[in-house]
C-alpha cells in the first residue's frame, strides 16, 4: 500500500508541539467572549439611536434566534477543521468563487470590528481620563498604528491573555448586573418591561429592523470557526462545550445590560454621539461607586484595544488565505527578512481601519450602522453552505439505501487489445491476487445490505428535525441581512465597494492564472459518496500524473470525476489563532497538478471532485470505499501497491503521457 513515513523524533516533537498549541474548551470559549463579550460595551447606545427604549427587547428577540447559528458554527468546527471559516464553508459547498466572496464578506467584518472596537476602547478610556475626549479620534489612529507595529513585530493572539481579559469581563459585568439588582426591586424591575414598549408601536417593519440591527450584538461568534487548527480533539466535543459557554455568559450580560443601560440612564447621556458610547461603565457609577465605573471603564478599554488587535491579525491571516488560494496577489505572502511577518498583509489590514475612521470622522453610531453588511454576511453563506452539505449527505444516504449496487458499465474479461476513446491501446487482465489471497466478493442480490454509508443516520428522525432547524436558521439571517441591505444603505454601500473591489482583484489574478493554465481549485476534505464515479489518483513526484488526468476525463462517460491526491499532508509549521491552517494550500505541487486538472476538467464541463489526503497507510482504500467508484485510475506503477483495494478486474491503457492502470469495480 502506498505509505509515508515520518522520522520518529520527528514526529513526537511535533506532535508535543501541538499538543501545548491546542485549545479546550474553557480556551475557546475565552477567544470567542473576547471578542462577543466587547458588543455589549457600544451595542446599547448604537441601538438606542435607532430603535430607542426599544433596543433590550430586540437584544432578547435576537438572542432568542442567536443560539440557532451556534449550533451551525459548533457543526462547522469539527466539519472545516482545517479552519478558515466562511471562506471553507462557502468553497467546498459551493464553488471557490462563493469561497472567496464569503472571504470579502469577513474582510469587510474585521475591518469594522477593528475600527469601531479601538475607538470604543479609547472612548471607555476617556471616562477615566477626561482630557483624551476631543482627541479621541487621533489617539484611535495612533493606537491603530501602533498595533499595526506590534503585529509587524512578531506579536501573536494569545488564547491565555484571552481568556484574562474574557474573564475580567465577564466578572465586571456580573458585578455591575448584581449592583444594580441591589439597588432594583423585582417590582421595578419587572416595570421595566412595559416601559420598553411606552412609546413605541411595534409594527412588521419595526421588528424588521430592530432584529437585523441587533445582530451587532452578537458579532464574533465566526471566531470559533477560526478556531478549529488550534483545537483539542474531539472537536465535536470540545466546539460544542465551548459555545454552551458562549451561549450562557453573553446570553446572561448581553441583554440585561442592554435593557437596563437604555432605560435606566438619563435620555441626555443616551442621545449623546459620545456619552452614548459609554453607558455601560456611567451605569456602575449610577448604581454602584466611581470605583465600579473606573473598573468597568478600564476593564473595556483595555478588552476593547484588544479585540481591534484581534481583528486586525483575523484581516490579515485572510488576505493570506485569500492569497494561498490565488484569489489575491502572491505578493501578500512575503515575509519580511527582519521579523519573519506578511508585512503587506498587515499593512492593509492597519490601514483599511484607519482610512474608515477618517472617513466617517470617528462617529461611532455611523460606524454601528456599517457594520451589518459583512457580519450578516458572512453568517448567511455559513449557515447555506452547511445546509447544501447536509443536504449532499442526505441525499447520498438516500441514493446508497435506495439503490445500492448502482450499475457500472459491463464488465468483460480477456486479455484482447481494444481501442481507448482517445484512440490509444488498452488491453484488460484479471488483478493477480495476493499470496493466499481469497475472494470475499458475494454475488449482488436484491437481499444484499445496502452500503454502510447509508446506515440511516443522515436519515433517522434527529438529523432530519436538525436539517430543517438549519434551514430555519438560514432562513432567518438571510432575512436579517437583507433587511439591512434595504434599511442601511451607508453599510451596503461600503461593503459592497470593499467586496467589489476585492472580487475585481480575484477575478483579474483568476484570469492570469487561466492564461497560464494553471486555475485556483477548492479542495474539500470530505469526499462524497458518488457511485459509478471515475477516481483519479494522483500522486507526488509522478512523472504519469497527467496521463493519470487525462485518462480519467476521457472515459469518465458523463459520470463525475473525483480526483485525489495523496500528498505529505505537512506543512510543518504549528497552526497558530486565527490561521488557515490546509495543508493543500502548503503543496505547491498539488496546486499545480489540481490545477492542470481543473483547467482540462472545465472543459469537458463535467462535475469534479478535488480531495487531498495525507499519504499514509489506507487513505486510498477510505476513499474508495467510500466514494465508489466504478473506475479508479493510477499510474500502473502503482497499481500494485493498491491491495486494500478490491477490484472485479484491472485494465491497463498505454497513452501518450504513459501508462495507467484502470481498477474496476461493479459494487
Amino acid at each position: 500500500m502506498v505509505q509515508a513515513v515520518s522520522p520518529p523524533d520527528q514526529a513526537k516533537e511535533k506532535g508535543q508541539s501541538q499538543r501545548r498549541t491546542q485549545l479546550g474548551p474553557i480556551l475557546c470559549w475565552a477567544v470567542v467572549f473576547a471578542d462577543i463579550g466587547t458588543s455589549v460595551y457600544y451595542v446599547p447606545g448604537i441601538l438606542y439611536g435607532n430603535v430607542g427604549s426599544l433596543a433590550g427587547f430586540f437584544v432578547f428577540l435576537t438572542m432568542a434566534v442567536f443560539v440557532l447559528p451556534t449550533l451551525k458554527y459548533a457543526e462547522v468546527t469539527h466539519r472545516f477543521p482545517q479552519g478558515g471559516g466562511v471562506v471553507t464553508v462557502a468553497a467546498q459547498a459551493m464553488n471557490h468563487w462563493v469561497g472567496a466572496l464569503g472571504g470579502m464578506f469577513i474582510l469587510v467584518d474585521y475591518f469594522l470590528t477593528a475600527a469601531i472596537s479601538c475607538l470604543s476602547g479609547i472612548l471607555y478610556l476617556s471616562v477615566v481620563l477626561p482630557v483624551l475626549g476631543p482627541f479621541a479620534l487621533e489617539i484611535t489612529l495612533g493606537t491603530l498604528v501602533l498595533l499595526g507595529i506590534l503585529n509587524w513585530i512578531g506579536i501573536s493572539a494569545s488564547a491565555k491573555v484571552s481568556l484574562v481579559g474574557a474573564t475580567i469581563a465577564f466578572l465586571s459585568d456580573i458585578a455591575l448586573l448584581v449592583t444594580v439588582f441591589t439597588h432594583l426591586s423585582l417590582p421595578a424591575f419587572l416595570a421595566l418591561f412595559p416601559r420598553m414598549f411606552a412609546s413605541h408601536t411595534l409594527t412588521p417593519i419595526t421588528i424588521l429592523i430592530g432584529f437585523a440591527g441587533s445582530f451587532l450584538a452578537f458579532s464574533g461568534l465566526e471566531s470559533i470557526s477560526q478556531l478549529s487548527p488550534v483545537m483539542k480533539t474531539p472537536r465535536k466535543k470540545v466546539g460544542a462545550i465551548a459555545l454552551v459557554l458562549v451561549v450562557l455568559t453573553v446570553g446572561l450580560t448581553s441583554p440585561l445590560l442592554t435593557m437596563l443601560s437604555t432605560l435606566l440612564l438619563p435620555r441626555s447621556v443616551l442621545e449623546d454621539p459620545i456619552l452614548s458610547a459609554q453607558v455601560v461603565s456611567f451605569l456602575g457609577g449610577n448604581f454602584g461607586s466611581i470605583a465600579l465605573q473606573t473598573e468597568v471603564a478600564v476593564s473595556a478599554s483595555a478588552l476593547l484595544v484588544f479585540a481591534s488587535n484581534t481583528a486586525i491579525i483575523g484581516a490579515y491571516y485572510v488576505f493570506l488565505a485569500l492569497s494561498r488560494m490565488q484569489f489575491f496577489p502572491v505578493f501578500l505572502l512575503k515575509h519580511n527578512t527582519l521579523r519573519g511577518t506578511p508585512h503587506y498583509a498587515i499593512l492593509l489590514a492597519t490601514a483599511i481601519p484607519i482610512i474608515v475612521l477618517l472617513l466617517v470622522r470617528g462617529n461611532i453610531l455611523i460606524l454601528g450602522d456599517m457594520y451589518a453588511f459583512g457580519l450578516l454576511g458572512a453568517f448567511t453563506l455559513t449557515c447555506l453552505g452547511l445546509d447544501i452539505v447536509r443536504h449532499r449527505e442526505r441525499k447520498a444516504a438516500r441514493t446508497a439505501r435506495d439503490h445500492p449496487y448502482p450499475p457500472g458499465e459491463p464488465l468483460e474479461h480477456g486479455s484482447e487489445p481494444a481501442m481507448a476513446r482517445d484512440g490509444t491501446t488498452a488491453f484488460t487482465q484479471e488483478p493477480p491476487s495476493p499470496p493466499g489471497h481469497t475472494s470475499t466478493k458475494k454475488p449482488r442480490t436484491e437481499e444484499t445490505p445496502p452500503s454502510p454509508y447509508a446506515g440511516g443516520k443522515m436519515l433517522n428522525p434527529w438529523y432530519t428535525f436538525k436539517f430543517s432547524i438549519g434551514l430555519l436558521t438560514t432562513a432567518l439571517v438571510v432575512t436579517a441581512w437583507t433587511t439591512n441591505l434595504l434599511a442601511k444603505p451607508l453599510a451596503t454601500a461600503f461593503g459592497g465597494t470593499v467586496t467589489v473591489v476585492g472580487m475585481g482583484i480575484a477575478y483579474f489574478n483568476y484570469a492570469r492564472h487561466k492564461r497560464e493554465e494553471h486555475l485556483p481549485v477548492a479542495v474539500t476534505h470530505s469526499e462524497e459518496h458518488l457511485p459509478g464515479c471515475t477516481l483519479a489518483v494522483l500522486m507526488p513526484d509522478n512523472e504519469h500524473n497527467d496521463a493519470v488526468i487525462h485518462s480519467a476525463i476521457n472515459h469518465a462517460g458523463g459520470k463525475p470525476v473525483v480526483f485525489l491526491y495523496l500528498g505529505s499532508g505537512n506543512s510543518g509549521q504549528t497552526p497558530r489563532l486565527f490561521e488557515f491552517h490546509d495543508p493543500y494550500y502548503d503543496d505547491e505541487q498539488a496546486q499545480k497538478i489540481f490545477g492542470k486538472a481543473e483547467h482540462l476538467a472545465q472543459k469537458s464541463k463535467m462535475k469534479r471532485l478535488f480531495l487531498y489526503r495525507k499519504l499514509e497507510p489506507h487513505a486510498l482504500e477510505q476513499v474508495w470505499r467510500t466514494v465508489h467508484p466504478h473506475d479508479t485510475v493510477i499510474a500502473a506503477e502503482q497499481a500494485s501497491h493498491t491491495q486494500d483495494i478490491n477490484p472485479d478486474r484491472v485494465r491497463y491503457e498505454v497513452t501518450p503521457q504513459g501508462k495507467v492502470a484502470h481498477l474496476l469495480k461493479g459494487w
